[in-house]
């Protein structure tokens, strides 16, 4: 393959002081990413290194989302990264919606291939080509699967987590009997996702049915939960499709009915990626860097000891407690050779929820002084005084305070950046100057939608029903739906 001027290798950036947050977020967001060690560029443009810290933040993610996906019946399987183009062009709307963004492997050591393989966007080609074989009777239906992979897409403006060539997600496909199972699917995902945005990454959300311009390629309805961004950005962060029986029957997933007829199966799609990481880096960061929610931190707790000249007696009780809290909680034992402001910088930087500071004379006071990252610096009840014997109650107690409060902060954030404009022409000013989210009596027609990009670059993200209004706010037509409306990501 020949590299193109714009796909040079790049280097890391060296981030000496990350900006304000204020200032600049898109310069402020990358500096952490890097500076926290999340990611480092890696020789392939667009592409990231997912580095340990990261990936931590990653397998929490995961762990989360996948033990709801057990709990709803779904089991994980894995399949090929490489999908023959003739398969692919057998359902001409999906191909037409990723054609773009598809890459292609053309050539297999020195053999030219007879036949194109493109690397997988998305599974549902793949996938439904197995379907068609397993399933047979209506007794084979549902299949609940899900696949943790990387997919990869050919995008020309990328950033970490929110926009690379090749990213890491989980996508389900199910396939069902009937229409009313595959949309009870549906709907039961996209509340997982919401459940997981909320509850564990502490990212509140909106959630509704795309427009038919955002509809997933190939779908009968796309779902979505949409987060607000500190740049009045709106982030799709999970979508859940169903699909109808478009993919089943390009790709012949058939079965006997049980009053024997052939029925084609009615299937679904829904999928998360790590680009639900770059939303809680983006919502719940300060100028000190990454502030973690607990339930997603890789460490929870983070233990420093001061030494006081020779003596050990401060690292020597950090070790004890150590061993003590590590059955209970996600805890590091932080004893480089480094200053302790330097320490306490690095790990303000990593978001880490909580650090106890262990000096000499509180321990001969009979007490530690835990530090909660989510509060500023300097600010009364950042740091409280905790008696030994009680350490381990105060921590549970703080990490279940600390997740509340990021969350609280972020609920204010979007309620406070969320309007209903009483006038088209504040609905303009509004859309252009990325105010937050615009919710809005909306025609629902693609003429409107298309009005709106090209005078506002704003889209709608969501919709959900009744309109609360009788004429659509963007264009006078009779309003169908309730829409909200944001620039994007």
């Amino acid at each position: 393959m020949t590299i193109m001027d714009d796909q040079l290798p790049e280097k890391t950036p060296f981030v000496k002081e990350i900006p304000r947050k204020a200032d600049d977020l898109s310069e402020w967001y990358q500096a952490v990413c890097y500076k926290a060690e999340l990611v480092s560029l890696s020789p392939v443009r667009g592409c990231v290194v997912l580095r340990p810290y990261g990936y931590g933040l990653w397998e929490r993610l995961q762990s989360e989302l996948d033990a709801r996906f057990k709990a709803t019946g779904h089991e994980n399987a894995y399949f090929p990264l490489l999908i023959p183009e003739s398969l692919l062009m057998r359902e001409a709307e999906h191909v037409e919606g990723f054609a773009p963004e598809v890459a292609w492997v053309t050539q297999g050591g020195n053999e030219k291939l007879a036949e194109r393989l493109a690397i997988r966007p998305t599974s549902e080609v793949i996938i439904g080509t197995m379907y068609a074989e397993w399933v047979q009777s209506y007794r084979d239906l549902p299949i609940l699967i899900n696949q943790w992979a990387n997919v990869m897409r050919w995008e020309k403006r990328t950033r970490p987590f929110l926009r690379t060539l090749e990213f890491l997600w989980q996508e389900g496909h199910t396939a069902h009997e009937t229409q009313a199972e595959a949309a009870a699917e549906v709907a039961q995902m996209l509340e997982v996702y919401k459940e997981v945005a909320e509850d564990i990454v502490g990212v509140p959300v909106y959630k509704g049915e795309k427009s038919v311009s955002e509809r997933f390629a190939g779908a009968d309805h796309t779902y979505s939960i949409e987060a607000l961004m500190p740049d009045g950005k709106a982030l799709q962060a999970g979508t859940s499709h169903e699909l109808g029986q478009n993919f089943a029957r390009a790709y012949d997933i058939t079965f006997a009915g049980r009053d024997q007829t052939q029925q084609h199966a009615w299937t679904t799609s829904w999928g998360m990626s790590w680009r639900m990481l770059g939303a809680l880096i983006m919502v719940h960061g300060d100028d000190q860097g990454l502030r973690i929610p607990p339930k997603m931190a890789p460490v929870e707790v983070v233990i420093v000891p001061i030494a006081r000249g020779d003596s050990t007696v401060a690292s020597d009780f950090a070790k004890v407690l150590h061993a003590q809290l590590r059955p209970q909680f996600r805890v590091k034992l932080d004893d480089r050779d480094l200053r302790p402001g330097n320490k306490y910088a690095d790990w303000d930087l990593r978001g880490v929820p909580l650090r106890i500071v262990i000096g000499e004379r509180d321990l001969a006071e009979g007490k530690v002084t835990v530090v909660r990252r989510d509060f500023p610096p300097k600010t009364a009840g950042r740091e409280v005084a905790v008696a030994i014997g009680d350490v381990a109650a105060t921590l549970r107690e703080l990490l279940v305070d600390i997740q509340a409060n990021l969350y609280a902060q972020a609920r204010t954030f979007l309620h406070d950046h969320t309007f209903a404009p009483a006038t088209r022409e504040e609905f303009v000013a509004k859309a252009k100057g990325r105010a937050g989210m615009l919710d809005i009596p909306w025609c629902d027609r693609a003429e409107c939608e298309a009005a709106i990009k090209e005078q506002t670059s704003a889209t709608t993200r969501n919709l959900r029903t009744p309109a609360l209004g009788p004429v659509c706010l963007a264009c006078g037509e009779p309003a169908r739906v309730q829409a909200y409306v944001a620039q994007s990501y």
